[in-house]
């Protein structure tokens, strides 16, 4: 096995089928140490599969996976240098704080000072010292999620996989909980894989997203270079808003049912290629330009820091902008017509 000098984790072409169900295509990704990589997608598209095959919850049909060079394919789940964390807390109800945290500690037979030592600081750096004695059920649901951070994080596990470990809390405390995962990773230089079918998560947690559908990868990129680059109509529509445009390249220009449109400059997409065009909320503004399109106003958005004006174009594709701060809506069903800069939209295959 050889890969990239900094790589943590290698899974080298892994696949899983279930008899005729496809679970997971053979796939191939490094992770590197220290970053935290998270696996997004809609259900049914793999990434539980491949973190219960990292784990060794699952056994792959093919291929290999790798942890710092060594291959830990056939190693039983607890002999893997792998920390988990659930949606579920998976919490000992009849064990204190303390005892939760201590407990891989004790698992491993470490000396009773370190475990008294390492307790005390991972539950510092939760900012639950304070509760070591309490027991599960005394505790919020934001508090029993920490301590389930610190329980994994305690032992330093080699790598951390976290499968939707917010998923049971609310917005509020979900967005809470996201800025301590992020203040974690970078105080322990941990390497984590975290698991959500949730967008705005990923691209708020991330260094890379690895975005996933019908059991394979379909792109793996900074939260940037996904929002930015989309390699897919998928892609686009899954991370973040846009309006896609689909159509065929006829003359240079992409024709679709609403009109005819100048990609932007380089694109490489061959003449007579079905293609679509994705133009982000932030890029589109009302009035004609170089690329227009025109519809009704289906409706408006308010939220908060911005209003987003739907509009609905002859084809029934939905199309939506970002109205400037202060700018006042216009009404339901009036006509309006908005345009973007080629160079600021992107051209996908299809």
């Amino acid at each position: 096995m050889s890969d990239a000098a900094g790589t943590k984790l290698l899974a080298d072409g892994v696949s899983k089928r279930y008899g005729p169900v496809v679970a997971l295509e053979p796939v191939r990704l490094a992770v590197r140490a220290g970053e935290l990589i998270t696996l997004l997608g809609p259900s049914g598209s793999g990434k539980t599969t491949l973190l219960q095959i990292i784990c060794g919850l699952t056994e792959p049909d093919s291929g290999r996976l790798f942890v710092d060079g060594q291959d830990q394919t056939g190693t039983p789940v607890h002999q893997r240098d792998i920390g988990l964390v659930f949606q579920n807390y998976a919490l000992f109800p009849h064990l204190t704080v303390g005892e939760n945290v201590g407990f891989p500690l004790r698992m491993r037979k470490r000396p009773s000072q370190e475990i008294a030592r390492r307790i005390a600081q991972a539950l510092d750096m939760v900012q639950l010292g304070h509760l070591t004695g309490r027991f599960p059920r005394e505790l919020s649901g934001g508090q029993q999620q920490r301590v389930a951070l610190a329980r994994c994080f305690v032992y330093q596990p080699s790598v951390i996989l976290m499968d939707e470990p917010l998923g049971a809390l609310d917005k509020k405390l979900r967005e809470h909980m996201q800025i301590e995962i992020k203040r974690l990773h970078r105080e322990t230089g941990a390497t984590i894989m975290y698991v959500t079918h949730d967008q705005e998560e990923a691209l708020a947690l991330s260094d890379r997203i690895c975005l996933m559908n019908h059991a394979r990868i379909e792109q793996v990129g900074t939260p940037a270079e996904i929002y930015e680059r989309p390699r897919s109509a998928f892609a686009a529509d899954f991370i973040g808003l846009s309006t896609i445009l689909r159509g065929r390249i006829r003359g240079g220009l992409l024709e679709t049912p609403d009109g005819r449109f100048r990609p932007p400059p380089g694109a490489d997409v061959a003449e007579g290629a079905e293609a679509a065009l994705v133009i982000r909320p932030e890029r589109l503004v009302l009035g004609a330009g170089e690329n227009a399109m025109s519809g009704a106003v289906a409706e408006t958005v308010y939220a908060g820091a911005e209003t987003r004006l739907l509009f609905s174009l002859p084809s029934g594709t939905e199309a939506v902008l970002r109205l400037p701060v202060g700018a006042r809506p216009p009404a339901i069903g009036e006509p309006v017509t908005a345009g973007w800069d080629p160079a600021q939209a992107v051209l996908v295959p299809l």
